[in-house]
């Protein structure tokens, strides 16, 4: 959210001069996102560096950087469940685990996965999943299965996917008067969202986040300090890890949805 990282995406080169720092024979290859981390060195505005304490295994805390912070702070910092309450994620991929993960820190009663992948609910009870909502398996909205599951739907819903559709299904199936949808999926470009305005007149709260409202620099290090008093457990999110010359596989696994989080090892 920072104006003058921003677009850094798409930058392709350094802010003080308007050159890469990269090169082959002579000619420049330009930074990727503000970071460039597929080198073994790389050169990154301060503003992109965030210190953590150095006893953090790197090969571990790694994962905090995007996804794994993503979801953990759309429930910590966003959403805010209270001790009971109940909590909806729709797609239990890692950045949905996290955020039932961040639910289950803060005491949720019900944690209800939604997802259209059945093999993953065993993989999200180590998460802190409770219940399981396949929406292939109903022949009615799905937001209409958790509000007959809840006596009128949940506290708060992260919705984790990016798809318009469940995007829609998170928000309506919280309470009226109390419930609170949280965005996380990034959607498509030319995606709309359409609700009735009675669901907003009703009293629930539709909210975005990015990066689970988490400011890297300064926030970053108390995620990883979070690690490193066993507060936070990462390991289970880590499934595969590859050397860089087969980076390849580690988009088959995603592709196929085998996996959470794949870490790439520099020396191959």
């Amino acid at each position: 959210m920072c104006d003058l990282l921003r677009i850094n995406t798409d930058r392709g080169v350094m802010l003080n001069d308007g050159k890469s720092r990269f090169s082959i024979n002579g000619k420049p290859i330009y930074h990727f996102v503000g970071g460039s981390t597929f080198s073994e060195y790389t050169v990154c505005h301060i503003g992109s560096v965030a210190k953590i304490n150095p006893a953090a295994p790197l090969d571990k805390v790694c994962i905090l950087s995007c996804g794994i912070s993503t979801g953990l702070g759309a429930a910590l910092n966003v959403a805010k469940p209270k001790k009971g309450h109940t909590v909806a994620v729709f797609g239990l991929g890692a950045v949905g685990l996290a955020a039932a993960e961040g639910a289950r820190l803060s005491g949720a009663s019900r944690i209800i996965g939604v997802d259209l992948n059945p093999s993953r609910f065993n993989e999200a009870k180590k998460f802190g999943v409770t219940e399981f909502v396949n929406p292939k398996d109903h022949d009615k909205p799905v937001q209409q299965v958790i509000i007959e599951m809840t006596d009128g739907g949940v506290d708060r819903s992260i919705e984790c996917t990016g798809n318009v559709r469940a995007m829609i299904s998170a928000f309506e199936c919280v309470h009226d008067g109390w419930g609170v949808a949280v965005l996380v999926g990034v959607p498509g470009k030319d995606d709309e969202f359409k609700t009735h305005p009675m669901n907003l007149l009703n009293e629930r709260t539709l909210k975005g986040t990015f990066f689970g409202n988490y400011k890297p620099r300064t926030d970053l290090p108390g995620v990883v300090e979070k690690y490193m008093n066993k507060e936070l457990e990462v390991e289970k999110f880590i499934t595969h890890s590859i050397p860089f010359s087969e980076i390849n596989k580690a988009f088959d696994y995603m592709l196929k949805g085998e996996g959470l989080r794949c870490i790439i090892r520099m020396e191959g």
